[in-house]
């Protein structure tokens, strides 16, 4: 079984004197890559650095909703720039998106429309960070029409808000929430969705899964998620495992040669 987790910010200094200890536990339950995605400018270089130094490590590149105000059109134009470039380790344009919980959400909306044109115009799939903004996050790519590829990112909207995004060409990121027998909503949701929409991701060291501690989570918990992904869905393991690894492929633009010997 090969496990890919779509969204992880090893960076994080939560990692910092552990990433081998952490890789090589998460490689002994199945995991063979990560991607982490960049959240602001003065990050990029650390995100990239981290993903050189260990095999099977990507990133993306993106500012993130929180962090918009740390920023200036010039930022925008050093995305844009380094993505051109299309670095060989970098897979995405992200987290970028909208969040109604943090910040004012219509000054984060220029960020979020600045980057999906980024994306449409170097060609990059987006990672996209949206808490209870679904509706706006849909409304924003079906304006722009953009027809690229979509992570969302930790979902935890409806089976109806997932349906639409999935419409337009989406993937649903299923995280750590699944565990929670209290996230009903949620588990209903990713349970009833077509398989083929479905990416796994930790988002540590955020989202934690069911027992392990707020902060703590780490790619050794993505065989967790699996398995009660794989206890939600049915049917069989292997067939789920495959499905997802394709998916993710499918997602970051990689061609199954490619993917094979990542």
């Amino acid at each position: 079984m090969r496990l890919i987790d779509a969204h992880c910010h090893f960076d994080f200094p939560d990692f910092d004197g552990r990433r081998e200890a952490v890789l090589e536990e998460a490689h002994n339950s199945g995991l063979s890559g990560l991607i982490i995605p960049g959240v602001r400018r003065h990050d990029w270089g650390r995100v990239s650095r981290i993903a050189a130094e260990y095999e099977g490590l990507y990133y993306c590149l993106g500012i993130h909703p929180w962090y918009v105000g740390e920023h200036s059109d010039d930022d925008l134009s050093a995305l844009r720039d380094a993505l051109v470039d299309r670095p060989g380790q970098c897979v995405a344009l992200g987290e970028c998106g909208l969040d109604r919980l943090h910040g004012v959400l219509k000054d984060q909306y220029p960020w979020f429309e600045a980057q999906v044109d980024i994306a449409a115009q170097t060609h990059f799939p987006l990672v996209v960070h949206s808490v209870k903004t679904h509706d706006e996050v849909h409304e924003v790519l079906r304006r722009k029409r953009f027809a690229g590829r979509v992570l969302v990112h930790g979902f935890s909207g409806s089976y109806q808000q997932a349906s639409k995004l999935i419409d337009l060409g989406c993937f649903i990121g299923v995280g750590g929430v699944i565990t929670h027998p209290r996230a009903r909503k949620t588990r209903d949701t990713i349970a009833r969705l077509p398989v083929d929409a479905l990416v796994l991701e930790t988002d540590a060291p955020d989202m934690s899964p069911e027992g392990v501690p707020a902060g703590r989570n780490s790619p050794v918990y993505l065989s967790m998620i699996f398995d009660a992904l794989a206890e939600l869905r049915g049917g069989g393991r292997e067939d789920l495992a495959h499905t997802l690894l394709a998916n993710v492929q499918r997602l970051y633009g990689w061609h199954e040669s490619e993917a094979s010997e990542r």
